[in-house]
């Protein structure tokens, strides 16, 4: 049997399930996911537990809160302008909290994302955070194949 090693080209079925047990992202309903193993695709902590599995198994981990996906930072929840919003994109864009707006990088070749926590008069503030930082996930897998 072929057994997951950094650099592996795996087809795997999984779910990512948050603290309350509901998913967050499966693919078991679906086509089965291609990656690298090592390639950045998944969280570095789960690509570790991924390690040494073989082929055709099927098994699930708990990952502690933090582990996955990082800590909370309260670094990463940040107010901007209105202004600011209205110059990148939309003047007449509305915001609500819970929103997820993107906003390019720096270099302007890629893009991320914020929730929008509050809103107030000319700003708005966006948590910056990955929205599982600091949460316990459960990942489950089924390795179907190991190049």
């Amino acid at each position: 049997m072929n057994t997951i090693q950094t650099g592996s080209f795996l087809t795997l079925h999984y779910r990512l399930a948050g603290p309350d047990g509901a998913d967050v992202v499966t693919t078991f309903n679906d086509k089965p996911a291609t990656l690298t193993l090592g390639a950045g695709q998944l969280a570095p902590a789960i690509e570790a537990r991924l390690l040494g599995l073989e082929e055709g198994v099927r098994t699930s981990f708990d990952l502690a809160p933090g582990e996955a996906f990082g800590d909370r930072n309260p670094d990463m929840i940040q107010r901007l302008k209105r202004s600011v919003l209205d110059q990148m994109g939309d003047r007449e864009a509305e915001y609500n909290v819970g929103d997820v707006v993107e906003f390019p990088t720096p270099d302007g070749a890629g893009r991320f994302a914020g929730v929008v926590r509050a809103v107030g008069d000319g700003w708005l503030e966006f948590d910056f955070n990955h929205p599982l930082a600091g949460q316990p996930v459960t990942f489950e897998v089924q390795v179907i194949g190991v190049l």
